[in-house]
């Protein structure tokens, strides 16, 4: 590889907005706040609106689509057609 062209890469912890949970990984992206891990080490802290921890796939908070109300709804339009 060309030396000087590559970002640094090194941990880096990221924290959800809106739960507030943080998870320590290795990255490029940077920043200038900083967090104190578990560990007694400081790391570059990136905040970010949507992780594992609060998207509603993940969650358990996704919308269940109604099967049966789709059904019922097609054959209002539509209807049974006659022979």
């Amino acid at each position: 590889m060309r030396p000087n062209i590559h970002p640094a890469y090194g941990p880096v912890v990221y924290q959800d907005q809106s739960t507030g949970d943080r998870f320590l990984t290795r990255s490029t992206a940077s920043s200038r706040e900083t967090t104190v891990w578990t560990d007694g080490n400081t790391y570059p802290l990136v905040t970010i609106d949507v992780t594992a921890y609060s998207h509603p796939f993940w969650t358990g908070g996704a919308r269940v689509l109604d099967a049966a109300g789709q059904v019922e709804k097609f054959n209002r339009r539509y209807g049974k057609r006659r022979a």
